[in-house]
């Protein structure tokens, strides 16, 4: 990077401040001692996604240092696939601190900010999230914390599966009329939510399949394969149990079109 021509494109009107700080966060990382991690720390200017933490495979004090160097930088932070027996320790120590943790209901996901002025700034993208049974709520949740920390509005309706079909459609009713940009619609056993609502609404549909079922399919493989194979148009597909992915994406979406 040659910050000194990116600098005089700036100062002889060739480059908005807007482009010179995408140019410069391209290179920007935050180095953590002892190869713990290296932050791309201002990946939400880039690309108006922030920088998430994957939880699953850290140890608790890497977790930590993690976490306490990004809210030091950006005031909040979204940590995804927390260890069960983590998730409840992490909420108890942040909020001791005097933090704000939103927990992903039956869910091992954090979203941990000091003040509700730290999240992004509301950009008007509008996200229906759905799920077709309890068992899949946590990975709903997942997108409903992506959709917080991208500055969109999230409209709920879970439990809402083609087991009562019946359910589903006064809900998706609801979200139209509240002139939503996308749904995330997350389902286990057979998948077929997401096709179902696909074929009822006219805005872009992400289907995340989730690792619930048992028998032939199990672990969300029969619901993936499922979405993939639809033959309602709109619908796109994110891979097993990735509620983040999902949400991310449809607020880029919800985002864009405002």
């Amino acid at each position: 990077m040659d910050l000194r021509n990116i600098l005089l494109d700036y100062y002889n009107n060739k480059k908005s401040l807007d482009e010179v700080i995408k140019s410069i966060s391209l290179f920007s990382v935050e180095y953590i001692e002892n190869d713990v991690a290296q932050i791309d720390i201002n990946r939400d200017f880039r690309k108006s996604i922030p920088e998430i933490i994957l939880a699953s495979s850290k140890k608790s004090s890497e977790l930590v240092i993690i976490i306490n160097r990004i809210l030091e930088k950006k005031g909040y932070v979204l940590v995804s696939k927390i260890k069960p027996l983590v998730v409840g320790k992490l909420e108890d120590y942040y909020g001791k601190k005097g933090l704000i943790v939103d927990r992903s209901r039956n869910g091992t996901s954090l979203l941990i900010y000091d003040s509700i002025s730290s999240l992004p700034v509301s950009r008007g993208g509008k996200v229906g999230i759905i799920c077709a049974g309890t068992s899949d709520v946590g990975i709903a949740e997942e997108a409903r914390l992506a959709t917080l920390a991208m500055g969109c509005t999230s409209y709920l309706a879970y439990d809402v599966g083609i087991a009562g079909i019946h359910r589903l459609l006064n809900s998706l009713k609801q979200m139209m009329s509240s002139d939503i940009d996308v749904i995330v619609a997350v389902a286990g056993m057979e998948g077929a939510l997401p096709a179902v609502v696909t074929s009822l609404v006219s805005v872009p549909v992400i289907g995340v399949p989730c690792s619930v079922g048992y028998g032939y399919g199990d672990n969300g493989t029969g619901a993936l394969a499922s979405m993939l194979q639809t033959c309602s148009f709109g619908l796109s597909v994110v891979n097993i149990d990735n509620g983040i992915g999902g949400g991310i994406f449809a607020s880029i979406i919800a985002n864009k079109g405002r």
